[in-house]
């Protein structure tokens, strides 16, 4: 793009996806984009280096998942190139995304991932700023090397990073200044993730939930990292003081179609008398506001990787008590030393507890908080990062 048409119609910006399957950081990067685009000059696309997704005993294809979805009904033009994220990229395929990115005035990459096949094609001069939604650099893969090497060689502007944990992280596993690893906390739409008194009504009707039984919720992929054991085990002990209590467990490869999802429920739960009614596996959702309206507690048990968990902060902005492993900015989120347990189940379960008996007193604290959980600040600090980049990058006029 020329610097006059920069200069009318503000930036165009590339954001790189490795794909789109359900998942926080996509969620988070889309909101960014949506919001951007729709409330800015400038310009957001997307370009997805694959098509479609096998995770967690789940397909997940483009044209199925939700922030594909967000953006194309916004009018944010998507692409994706026809291959799997661990599948071989063509010349062709390399050829394309080296002229999006020389088309654009910045490129976004979410997460590091990208940044291999960024590695490949160049940046063409371009701007790049890399997404980062993690605190464990070490289990990433190529693209932390890359993301070193694009350093180096003087081609990455920034790496933002969604939490104090990601930047600590990543400045000793990189050495990139920390002034180039900026510190952006998520944050959520407030208007769609609220407490709704009818919504958790109706939810927990839905779901056969009888009086003030307790609602324990969990929305993770079931994944090592996710430590899906944990909270299964914690909900044994749990359900014995509570037998009328519900447990609902969302995401990638949360349904009994999951031969190691069901063989865990099975062996830990198999003795709970309400297990068919009250255990609710419900895989991957759209829509998870109600759940989280539902819930009495939304849970994280996650062993190592997390950052600045999103449905932590989805569920606080529902009216959900958190309660959470000592992971990344997790403790700092929940804001209540007595909503952290550590990866026993035992004291897990004995956390849910006190937090359930308590709830009253932690939604008060929560609400009157809530406007912390914005997302506006976050659209604020990539659209400002944003235009000092592009701005940055222009050439002078010659006179």
């Amino acid at each position: 793009m020329s610097d006059v048409a920069y200069l009318e119609d503000g930036p165009t910006v590339l954001s790189l996806y490795e794909g789109f399957f359900a998942g926080g950081a996509r969620i988070l990067h889309t909101a960014v984009v949506r919001a951007l685009d729709a409330t800015t000059p400038q310009q957001h696309s997307v370009l997805s280096l694959s098509d479609r997704v096998q995770r967690e005993f789940t397909a997940q294809r483009i044209s199925s998942d939700n922030s594909y979805r967000r953006l194309t009904s916004a009018g944010v033009p998507v692409r994706a190139l026809r291959r799997t994220p661990t599948g071989p990229i063509t010349a062709s395929q390399l050829k394309r995304v080296a002229q999006s990115v020389a088309k654009a005035d910045v490129v976004l990459s979410l997460k590091e991932q990208p940044l291999t096949v960024l590695g490949k094609v160049g940046t063409s001069g371009t701007p790049l700023i890399t997404c980062l939604h993690r605190s464990d650099p070490e289990h990433q893969g190529a693209g932390v090397q890359e993301l070193i090497d694009l350093d180096r060689a003087g081609l990455l502007t920034a790496a933002v990073c969604c939490a104090e944990s990601t930047q600590r992280a990543y400045h000793e596993a990189t050495g990139i200044p920390l002034e180039r690893l900026p510190v952006f906390p998520n944050g959520v739409d407030l208007h769609k993730f609220r407490t709704d008194a009818d919504l958790r009504a109706s939810k927990r009707a839905e779901l056969g939930v009888s009086g003030e039984a307790p609602v324990v919720m969990i929305a993770a992929r079931f994944d090592e990292m996710k430590n899906i054991p944990l909270f299964v085990r914690a909900a044994r002990r749990f359900v014995q003081e509570h037998p009328d209590a519900h447990l609902v467990m969302c995401g990638a490869g949360m349904t009994a179609d999951n031969p190691a999802f069901a063989a865990l429920v099975a062996e830990e739960l198999g003795a709970w008398p309400a297990l068919e009614t009250n255990l609710h596996a419900l895989g991957i959702q759209s829509q998870m506001a109600p759940l989280y309206n539902a819930a009495d507690l939304i849970t994280l048990t996650s062993a190592f990787g997390e950052a600045a968990p999103l449905c932590l902060l989805e569920g606080m902005a529902c009216g959900a008590v958190p309660v959470t492993t000592p992971v990344g900015d997790a403790p700092a989120m929940v804001g209540d030393i007595r909503l952290v347990a550590s990866f026993d189940p035992a004291e897990m379960a004995e956390t849910w507890k006190a937090a359930f008996a308590q709830r009253e007193e932690h939604f008060e604290r929560i609400f009157r908080n809530r406007q912390r959980l914005s997302e506006q600040r976050l659209f604020d600090a990539y659209a400002r990062l944003i235009k000092e980049s592009a701005d940055s990058a222009l050439i002078p006029v010659a006179v």
